[in-house]
């Protein structure tokens, strides 16, 4: 039951990633300019969770700052990152085109990386009830084996 469990999370996570690498996204390499901005759109559809990548290769400790805007030039998610790599995710309620803006308000050049793309949260579903099982499977058993386990004590005073 141990190995049918272990076996059902790594299948369950295989799954997962397939999905997500073929799941819709856009991504751009761009060397931004310092307090310039770039914008990266993508179309949208239905409802669900878009995700943004930001990357910065050569990282030296500065900042940009990324918002995500809808059809309206709404904010939907603002932040502030001063790491070498940073996903975010963000909630989209409707069809459309949505943006995510990055801007250098350092006074050095950055080389970014940037990637946006719809999550597809609903195909995940049922590779992650695989991985739910399987990981029950893996305590439950872990759990028997270990209430089985006895440990024998030495007596206390052998001379």
């Amino acid at each position: 039951m141990f190995k049918i469990g272990v076996i059902l999370c790594v299948i369950g996570m295989i799954w997962i990633s397939f999905v997500f690498v073929q799941g819709d996204k856009i991504f751009d390499d761009i060397i931004l300019e310092s307090s310039n901005s770039h914008d990266l759109k993508m179309n949208f559809e239905g409802k669900g969770i878009g995700y943004y990548k930001v990357f910065m290769p050569e990282f030296t400790g500065e900042q940009i700052f990324v918002q995500i805007l809808d059809d309206n030039q709404n904010i939907i998610s603002e932040e502030s990152v001063q790491t070498k790599m940073s996903v975010g995710y963000f909630d989209f309620e409707k069809s459309g085109m949505y943006t995510v803006k990055v801007t250098n308000p350092s006074k050095n050049q950055l080389s970014l990386q940037i990637e946006l793309g719809d999550a597809g949260e609903e195909v995940m579903i049922p590779p992650g009830i695989m991985i739910l099982v399987g990981a029950v499977m893996v305590i439950f058993t872990s759990f028997m084996k270990l209430k089985n386990y006895k440990i024998e004590q030495p007596d206390k005073n052998i001379l």
